[in-house]
């Protein structure tokens, strides 16, 4: 708040309230609660006023990123929920006049790679991930070759209208069996392990030894390529044979709609793009930078 002469509020204390808002996730009412403890009034909508100025001054810092995002190699997305208490109001008033229209709020993080940077984008609305992505690539040029995006395995997380090479995530397909390993004690040991931890141990070193993406990948395919390999006849295995073999130490027949047959047919049915970091220069192995956005 300011009047003719004097300033109340400068560009530091906006810088704050940012931070500790969108930063840190304090909530406006507990910042003012706080304030007020220590004597220095500072009602909710006061900051809202102040972080809306701030917001206004660094939009075109904001649409400059979006510009520089839709350029990179790769791109990662995901949703978590969000709320927004003037939409909430909308899709109330949706809801009573009849109309029909998506009711869920979403927050979409994109983290682009470009150049060997990472861009952050958030946005909060009723939008999926591949939608704002979507969104983001129209600015992408033409020359540029097809955008890599690393997701989870849901549909909105697609861009459409964007030639895409699509990537699912490694760490969601490891999640599956991880939830079920007291169930499943033996069969998910194998996955986790012998699996996705030797993957894993495979991607570390390439990032250890500063290879390039030729590098990486010529490194994946001589040792995680094998171990894929088994892990998908092996997969298949469990899905489709009658009874157990002689001698194996590991059981041949599944359940299909049990948890681990579930398990299995989750990475059968995204085997290609689960995989795609045995094929595709670059490639991510999962979505981990995009998940701990939102930590």
């Amino acid at each position: 708040m300011e009047n003719n002469s004097k300033k109340y509020y400068d560009e530091a204390s906006k810088t704050i309230m940012i931070i500790l808002r969108y930063g840190y996730g304090l909530p406006l009412n507990r910042m003012e609660k706080l304030q007020e403890s220590l004597g220095v009034p500072l009602p909710a909508s006061t900051q809202w006023d102040k972080i809306e100025e701030a917001a206004d001054a660094i939009h075109p810092i904001f649409n400059e990123l979006k510009r520089v995002a839709a350029q990179g190699e790769i791109i990662h997305n995901d949703d978590t929920g969000g709320k927004i208490l003037a939409v909430i109001q909308q899709i109330e008033e949706e809801k009573k006049s009849g109309e029909k229209g998506r009711t869920g709020i979403f927050t979409t993080g994109i983290i682009a790679i470009v150049g060997g940077y990472q861009v952050a984008l958030f946005f909060t609305g009723r939008q999926h991930a591949g939608e704002n992505t979507g969104d983001v690539c129209k600015a992408r040029e033409k020359e540029r070759p097809p955008l890599i995006t690393m997701s989870d395995a849901k549909p909105g997380n697609v861009p459409k209208g964007v030639d895409v090479i699509e990537c699912n995530c490694n760490t969601h397909a490891r999640r599956y069996f991880a939830d079920i390993v007291d169930d499943f004690p033996q069969e998910c040991q194998y996955v986790i392990v012998e699996v996705f931890g030797e993957i894993y141990k495979n991607e570390r070193e390439t990032k250890e030894k500063s290879m390039s993406a030729a590098e990486r990948l010529g490194h994946h395919q001589k040792y995680s390529g094998p171990v894929m390999e088994k892990f998908h006849i092996w997969l298949n295995q469990q899905i489709e044979e009658k009874e157990v073999k002689p001698g194996s130490s590991l059981k041949s027949l599944v359940e299909p709609n049990s948890s681990l047959g579930k398990a299995i047919k989750y990475v059968l049915r995204h085997w290609e793009k689960l995989t795609r970091f045995l094929h595709v220069e670059g490639a991510p192995i999962d979505n981990n930078i995009c998940l701990s956005s939102f930590l």
